[in-house]
This record gives structure tokens, C-alpha cells and sequence, in this order.
């Protein structure tokens, strides 16, 4: 014990704030006016923190064997110096990859996904609503100017991936895990498009339905509690979207994602894949226990593979990666603008989940997303994983299609008209 207790002490020597630890018998390490408090009510809790497994630290948290205090940011500039290496791990064995498939064609049936994502998703509405922007638009925001709001950037977001696409009225318009509406909307209201929504989610279906009819874009926009898989290939689309969602389709479902999407798009049309990539080439989850909590308490089934994989499935699936841009700090900034705002109505938070269920289930679920909302964004801010907009288009095979010659698709190869100030 007294080895242990050595090496807590020289840990807390070497962190960037003021730390202190509550002891289970109660004796306290550390300066009195501590940034960040530590209360462990038994030593296993301890020894976890001694040997950086961050993850447990949090699943102990989570489940009330650790109490913390402080400032969310100081606790993840602890987390991240309390860590002996990279959670970003290098390589993986043959074995540990054939396993790792098995269990991804297993995690992704059709079944499941809905499982999953309504675990995640219907939480409640009322909660979500609390840390998010009006719009309720739930995936990295695009700070173009510094001095944006979230509302502001996540609006500018919107308008970058229709931008991206060249969205005309008129068009038919495909977003894939359309959330509560955001870009549907958007894309309707300023583009002129007839957009099509999927959802495996019952609250955002729902949701959406309601702000169809509040907006009176009926026969305009719909919103269809759908799998991907289902989706009709009949008629076609010309712009697709899929925004934060394929995080959920698992490594092993990858190739048929993306042939779907081909089958989906007209010759000619353009898709944008927009999501969480791997820190790691290898495709590995986070280390430290980080990937384990939020599998746990947060996405079931969620899977990150490096951009690198991406881009090799989505050409395997004929698409044509036209474009690719990597907004990893703006998903930082993104996160800390959710975790601020629900560590400023925690108490509405916890008021609000109770409501929905019991308060038992309603702490730990609040204490989850806070710990969920600063770990991801102190893991975006370090490069631990990134998010890359990937624009794609499905060529025609028409040397005469498109702006330059061989472009067989409406993308013009020249980025200036995504920048440009009129659309």
C-alpha cells in the first residue's frame, strides 16, 4: 500500500493543476484548495488511476465508487497527463483483426442497429435539447470565423456540406441518420430541394415529423423511420448525405455502406460522408479504457476506422473521393461548447432525465455524457481521433459530363466554389 500511495503522490506532483486524493479511510493527499478532487472509496479505485486506466476511472465514477470534483477541462488536463502512453495504439496481431470483424458482423444486424441507436438517441429529447444548439444539429460544427457561436458554426456547417454538394432546387436530396432535422430543413429551406430523412431513432423520427408539419414543407421533405438497407434503389438520388452516422455501421458492413450508396446516387451525383475517423491505422479503439467506456455507456456497436480504410471501401464500392477535408479541432471546440453547456444546468439535466426514468438511472446517465461530452473533446484536441468530411461522386462514365473534360460528374475539380460568398 504504501508503494501505491508513493507513486499516487509522485503522479500528482507532475500534473498541470492542483490535484488532490480522498483516501477510503479517509485521510486526504494533496493542497487543500485542489483544482481537482479525487474521492475513492476503495483502494482498487486507486490502483486503477495509478496505472492510467482512465476509462475505469470513469466507469468507477459512473457508478458512484468515485466521486469528482472540479472543472471538467481540468479534469481531462489531469486525464490526459494521467495516462502512461498514447491511447492510440500502433498495430494490430491477425488474430486480433479476424476477431474484431466476428464481432462487428455480429454487433450489425438490422436488429441491433435499431437497439443501439435508440439506446443512444432516445435518451430523451428534453436533455439533448438542454446542450445543444436550437437546431438540435448533433455532429462537428464548422467555425469558420473564430468568433462564431455553436449555433452559429453548426449553421455555417450546414450550409459548408451543401455547399460541398452544389445542392440545386429541385433536386432529389438523401440524408442518411438525419438526426432531428437539421440539414433536411436547411437544405429544403435554402436550397430548394426535396429531401428524404432516415432515422433508426423514435424520438428523432418523431420529432421531425412534428417540424415537417410546423414549417408546412410536406410533399417537400419526409422523415422515414428507416435502416439504410432498406432504402428503395428504384428512382435514384442526386445528393447524398450522411452525416455522424457511419461511426454505427461497423468495420465489417463498411463495403456494403458504401455500395448502397452507389446504387442510391445517380450517375453523375455526389455524396458527402461526414464522421469520426480512427487515430490509428490499425483501426484500433482508444486504449486506457477509453473505447471500453463509451461502448458501454454511451454507442453500443460504435466503430472507428482510420480514414485510410474509409477511402479504400468507398473506391472498392466504385465512388470517386473527390475531395477530403479533416475538421478534427472543430470537433474539439464543438464538444466543449456541449460539456460547458450542460455542466452550467446540470441540475435541469438531472430533473429532466429523472422525468424520463428513475433518478438512479438518471445520475448515471448524466454522469456519463459529462465524462462522454470532456473525454471526446480532450481526445479530438490531442489527435487521439479525427473527423473527415469525404466528398465523393459516383462518375458516369460521360467524358462530356461535368465542367472539365473526364470529370463525368457535376464536381467542377476546383475548390472555389465551395468558398465562394454567393452560392
Amino acid at each position: 500500500m504504501d508503494t501505491l500511495l508513493r507513486k499516487i503522490e509522485s503522479q500528482l506532483a507532475g500534473l498541470p493543476v492542483p490535484v488532490a486524493i480522498e483516501l477510503p479511510a479517509g485521510q486526504r493527499v494533496g493542497p487543500p484548495a485542489a483544482a481537482v478532487t479525487l474521492s475513492f472509496k476503495d483502494w482498487s479505485g486507486l490502483a486503477t488511476m495509478a496505472a492510467g486506466q482512465i476509462g475505469r476511472i470513469a466507469e468507477d465514477f459512473v457508478e458512484s465508487r468515485v466521486q469528482l470534483e472540479g472543472r471538467m477541462r481540468d479534469l481531462m488536463a489531469v486525464a490526459a497527463r494521467l495516462m502512461p502512453d498514447t491511447p492510440v495504439a500502433g498495430s494490430a496481431s491477425w488474430l486480433t483483426l479476424l476477431l474484431r470483424r466476428a464481432k462487428s458482423l455480429a454487433a450489425h444486424s438490422p436488429h441491433r442497429d435499431a437497439q443501439q441507436i435508440q439506446f443512444h438517441y432516445d435518451v430523451s429529447d428534453d436533455f439533448y435539447a438542454l446542450w445543444l444548439d436550437p437546431r438540435r444539429v448533433y455532429s462537428c460544427a464548422y467555425y469558420r470565423d473564430a468568433d462564431m457561436s455553436l449555433a452559429q458554426a453548426q449553421e455555417a456547417k450546414l450550409d459548408h456540406i451543401c455547399r460541398k454538394l452544389m445542392l440545386r432546387s429541385g433536386e432529389r436530396f438523401l440524408d442518411i441518420g438525419a438526426g432531428w432535422g437539421g440539414l433536411l430543413m436547411w437544405a429544403a429551406e435554402n436550397y430548394g430541394v426535396r429531401a428524404t430523412g432516415i432515422t433508426l431513432s423514435k424520438n428523432q423520427h418523431a420529432y421531425v415529423q412534428q417540424l415537417i408539419r410546423d414549417k408546412g414543407l410536406e410533399g417537400r421533405v419526409k422523415m422515414e423511420l428507416r435502416d439504410y438497407r432498406e432504402l428503395d434503389e428504384a428512382q435514384g438520388y442526386d445528393k447524398i448525405a450522411s452525416v455522424g452516422m457511419f461511426e454505427h455501421v461497423g468495420q465489417a458492413n463498411m463495403p456494403a455502406y458504401f455500395a448502397k450508396i452507389h446504387a442510391l446516387l445517380k450517375p453523375g451525383g455526389m455524396v458527402m460522408n461526414h464522421g469520426i475517423t480512427a487515430g490509428s491505422v490499425a483501426d484500433q479503439q482508444l486504449g486506457a479504457g477509453m473505447g471500453d467506456f463509451i461502448e458501454k455507456y454511451i454507442f453500443p456497436g460504435g466503430e472507428l476506422l482510420h480514414v485510410s480504410h474509409v477511402l479504400r471501401d468507398l473506391s472498392a464500392a466504385g465512388l470517386e473521393m473527390v475531395d477530403t477535408e479533416n475538421l478534427r479541432p472543430h470537433y474539439g471546440r464543438t464538444l466543449w461548447a456541449w460539456s460547458d453547456a450542460l455542466e452550467g444546468r446540470l441540475d435541469e439535466a438531472r430533473h429532466v432525465l429523472a422525468t424520463s426514468g428513475n433518478a438512479v438511472d438518471a445520475e448515471r446517465v448524466l454522469r456519463a455524457y459529462r465524462l462522454y461530452l470532456a473525454g471526446c473533446a480532450m481526445s479530438f484536441e490531442q489527435g487521439w481521433i479525427g473527423l473527415h468530411q469525404i466528398l465523393a461522386t459516383r462518375p458516369d462514365g460521360q467524358l462530356q459530363t461535368g465542367a472539365i473534360r473526364g470529370a463525368q460528374s457535376a464536381y467542377p475539380f476546383n475548390r472555389g466554389y465551395i468558398y465562394s460568398p454567393s452560392r
